[in-house]
């Protein structure tokens, strides 16, 4: 188990054209919009102040970009892993939101209540975390004592991984609910395994002062 001081930082990528228009990306290779580098270069500054000692990013554009201007300000090599990539939705990547309530309303709404779906065909939630929360682990192992490291993912990956590290029950996960374009989330280590520190996050994290620190 990695030590007890580590911190994980779960970054989601910056904004896409696909995200305005709100269509369904998931394994889809979009670039980001001018906003979202500039969402990226902001957060990143905060972020570069935290002193990572590692940088892990999906290998899509969206998220490699977001993770290159980390890398800019801290002088670290990104590790690009294909296991971070969003969810793989089938059908539904490239139709919008409302697209996909007309074509499979039947569908969303069972995934919407927690069941095992296979979106659009493509991958269920708990595949997702099979194979995104394992590389997640294998690198936080690596820090060194109190060390951080910065996950550059998607928002249904993070959201599932967050979900596996807890040890919450899959139907749970969507209560974590979703990250804004370039927010983050922090686990660290408690003495019963990872802790939820902060969720969809944009400023600095605070310490918890209080009687449930």
């Amino acid at each position: 188990m990695t030590n007890r001081g580590c911190r994980i930082i779960l970054w989601r990528h910056g904004q896409t054209s696909w995200n305005l228009e709100r269509r369904f990306q998931g394994s889809t290779d979009i670039e980001l919009t001018d906003t979202g580098v500039g969402q990226a270069r902001r957060a990143a500054r905060l972020l570069a102040s935290l002193k990572p000692d590692a940088i892990v990013a999906s290998d899509l554009k969206r998220a490699a970009a977001t993770a290159n201007e980390l890398a800019a300000l801290t002088g670290l090599a990104v590790t690009h892993e294909e296991g971070l990539q969003e969810t793989y939705a089938g059908e539904w990547q490239g139709l919008t939101h409302d697209e996909i309530i007309a074509r499979f309303g039947d569908q969303y709404t069972a995934w919407k209540r927690g069941e095992a779906v296979r979106r659009g065909g493509g991958e269920l939630e708990t595949e997702v975390a099979d194979r995104a929360a394992p590389i997640v682990l294998r690198h936080a192992e690596k820090l060194p004592e109190d060390g951080t490291l910065v996950v550059v993912s998607h928002g249904g990956t993070i959201r599932t991984t967050i979900g596996r590290l807890l040890g919450l029950e899959s139907h749970h996960w969507e209560g974590l609910g979703g990250l804004s374009n370039c927010c983050w989330s922090v686990l660290g280590q408690g003495a019963r395994g990872w802790r939820l520190l902060e969720h969809n996050a944009g400023t600095l994290p605070e310490p918890v002062l209080g009687d449930d620190d």
